[in-house]
């Protein structure tokens, strides 16, 4: 099983807490992102720097995915192609995607899409907090127990 990273969007804290968590698990994670990302001196982890573009990364990432692994991304289309591989998806959130809310979430995503497309005003998501950090680190620690 190995972790891979949607890293360009990842938040700084995000990726704190799965440098840890994979020097503690002993489990392979590796950062996918169109420019150079640090990361600390590790035989676990490291980085794959891909071209630039759109879904660059993302492509690379479902490309290199095998089942079982997991995902770390807000990207819905990406998580729903891990899915579809048998992995598995996380957000930065704390919320893992599954064969059961992927769908639904696809279709709000598309939807939004579409409105901001008309010029509708749709807001982002909120600022990550202490409750998010804590749910994805807490979401983390249970998924590397099972795996």
């Amino acid at each position: 099983m190995q972790i891979w990273v949607d890293a360009d969007a990842c938040p700084r804290v995000i990726k704190e807490i799965l440098f840890r968590a994979a020097d503690r698990k002993k489990v392979r994670l590796t950062l996918v992102a169109n420019q150079p990302i640090r990361t600390p001196a590790s035989p676990y982890i490291n980085s794959l720097v891909v071209g630039a573009g759109f879904d660059v990364a993302d492509d690379k990432i479902v490309e290199l995915l095998q089942p079982g692994d997991l995902v770390i991304t807000a990207d819905i289309p990406l998580a729903a192609a891990a899915i579809k591989k048998a992995g598995h998806a996380l957000n930065p959130r704390g919320e893992f995607y599954t064969p059961d809310n992927i769908q639904e979430r696809l279709a709000v995503r598309n939807m939004l899409d579409e409105l901001r497309g008309c010029g509708v005003e749709t807001g982002g998501p909120a600022a990550l907090n202490t409750g998010d950090r804590q749910a994805f680190a807490n979401q983390l620690d249970r998924f590397l127990a099972r795996h």
